[in-house]
């Protein structure tokens, strides 16, 4: 409806310039907004006071030639007012509501998605787990994060890529190495000082298990770093083919996995840094090499090349976006977890200094996931191997209850996580919620073809019989979605239509208690059903957006 209503609003400027009613050098984007008071109509829109100021008019006086010059389509406005300073509240005739039903029906899926995107090239990096150990929790929220943004901007007419960056060089894959040495001395009987520094997960064990199986016991003597790095390269390997099915069973797929390990193979790094070199951001002092990263707002200078010439985490990163730069998207959405807040900028500056805009990069942060078990919370450290893996929350609750659960709050903000009610049937379990009435909305259709009720004729039922202030509210509701949709892909927040299926569901649920849907009235049965099956839906597509089963029974 704010579509519609955003196209009438521009032919009646478009008309206005045309007549010279209005001298406008450039006709502003038309902003719509729902009123927070129902008495001041449906819409609004503060587009006179806007143009006001670029015609230099009184904005009252721009709003009263806007109306002047509005054509709506008929039956749409039942009365606009001018209100405050200039906004123009618009109020839609009830039975004009029910072109939204209409509209699901001919759109069917695709209601709700849009061309907002234009086609532009945007890549998701997301999860990008150091291949140290097996997925948990908080990977589990980013992972539903990201691929539910990577669904939405791709309804809003986005082209999508999904890849995950993979961390396998670096002193954390020594240390793996260390520890499967280590745990692989113990199997064979050795007594052997562990140190905390090393991973402490059950899991390094199960992969020196595996490794003397498939190897045989390890030779005798200390071993060299070659070894250790193999045996990093080995347990690496392993851990990366467990998260990819992990992954896989969440209903994840990455379009690329980037390794980190070929902007070394491939010259990357060294090139990205020469390029800044040439560009002068880079400095050497103390025997480092360091990135000008106040030059570009972040608070200190950054070292990209150590004293010993090891190149940093930094670097690499440098290094990785200049590659996502070349490769011609116009837009990179990283998302990281909170405790990577303080980096975010200086690679800011850093994709600034390699000759793009800082808004080229959207970094999202993800914060902790505090998970609880019968009420009292669950220790975990991934080092320390206390934590709760991705696929444990997955075998416990489900695929469907862990994404809904994940996106169920803002991505900045703390969840709890309580596995006991994730696996409640009841209306405080909010996933079993929505689809519980997915599944309800299913079984009003089955009892229509038991009863023999006509479905194919559903188009040319009597809307006018929906004329209840709860069956409007649904209407209203079912309306603001494509909105949903857009606000959540503009603003990077996927919770957005978590709340709205949330609203939808409840919505229902009370319409469902309080009447029937199959009555003695074929008229208000045709009406209902027509009602429904836009429930249905718009349901069922933004559930399939957060990567979400839409159940038939349950």
């Amino acid at each position: 409806m704010k579509r519609r209503l955003a196209r009438v609003i521009n032919q009646s400027l478009q008309q206005a310039q045309a007549t010279g009613s209005l001298n406008l050098t450039e006709r502003p984007t038309v902003q719509i907004e729902v009123p927070k008071i129902t008495e001041h109509g449906d819409f609004a829109t503060n587009v006179a006071m806007i143009l006001a100021s670029q015609i230099r008019r009184p904005p009252r006086q721009v709003a009263e030639i806007i109306i002047q010059h509005l054509d709506a389509p008929a039956g749409m406005l039942d009365r606009l007012e001018i209100a405050g300073p200039g906004f123009i509240n618009f109020f839609i005739q009830e039975s004009y509501w029910y072109q939204v039903l209409k509209d699901i029906q001919t759109e069917g899926e695709a209601y709700g998605q849009s061309d907002r995107g234009r086609g532009l090239r945007v890549q998701v990096e997301f999860v990008s787990a150091n291949p140290t150990g097996p997925l948990h929790i908080g990977h589990g929220r980013g992972a539903a994060v990201g691929d539910a943004l990577a669904n939405i901007l791709a309804a809003c007419g986005y082209q999508v890529e999904r890849e995950y960056y993979i961390n396998d060089l670096g002193t954390q894959m020594r240390t793996l190495g260390l520890s499967l040495y280590l745990r692989l001395r113990q199997l064979q009987g050795q007594e052997v000082d562990f140190p905390d520094t090393c991973y402490q997960g059950d899991y390094v064990i199960d992969l020196a298990r595996q490794y003397q199986a498939n190897h045989g016991p390890l030779a005798a003597g200390e071993p060299s770093e070659a070894d250790l790095q193999a045996l990093g390269a080995y347990a690496g390997a392993a851990i990366l083919a467990e998260i990819r099915q992990d992954l896989d069973d969440f209903g994840v797929h990455f379009d690329h996995w980037f390794s980190e390990a070929q902007l070394f193979q491939n010259g990357s790094l060294e090139r990205a840094l020469a390029f800044l070199q040439d560009q002068g951001y880079l400095y050497e002092t103390e025997g480092a090499l360091w990135f000008k990263a106040t030059a570009w707002g972040d608070e200190k200078d950054r070292v990209v090349r150590r004293r010993n010439g090891a190149t940093t985490y930094f670097a690499s990163d440098v290094a990785y976006h200049w590659n996502k730069i070349k490769r011609g998207y116009d837009q990179v959405v990283d998302i990281w977890g909170a405790d990577h807040h303080g980096y975010v900028p200086r690679l800011k500056a850093a994709v600034q200094a390699l000759g793009t805009d800082a808004q080229f990069l959207k970094v999202i942060l993800v914060q902790l996931v505090s998970l609880l078990r019968q009420g009292q919370p669950v220790a975990m450290t991934t080092r320390g191997g206390t934590f709760v893996t991705l696929r444990e929350v997955i075998d416990e609750v489900g695929k469907d209850a862990a994404r809904f659960i994940f996106l169920s709050r803002r991505s900045d903000a703390h969840l709890d996580f309580d596995l006991d009610l994730a696996k409640q049937q009841s209306a405080e379990n909010p996933v079993y919620y929505v689809q519980y009435a997915h599944a309800r909305l299913a079984s009003v259709f089955r009892l229509a073809a038991e009863r023999e009720i006509d479905l194919k004729g559903l188009g040319e039922a009597n809307l006018n019989r929906l004329n209840l202030p709860e069956e409007i509210a649904l209407i209203k509701l079912l309306a603001s979605y494509p909105d949903v949709v857009e606000a959540a892909a503009q603003a990077l927040e996927p919770h957005r239509v978590t709340y709205f299926l949330t609203d939808l569901a409840a919505q229902f649920h009370s319409y469902y208690y309080k009447h029937r849907f199959i009555s003695e009235s074929e008229e208000l049965t045709q009406a209902r059903l027509f009602l429904v099956q836009g429930i249905k839906t718009v349901l069922a597509q933004g559930l399939q957006l957060l990567g979400v089963k839409a159940p038939k029974s349950m």
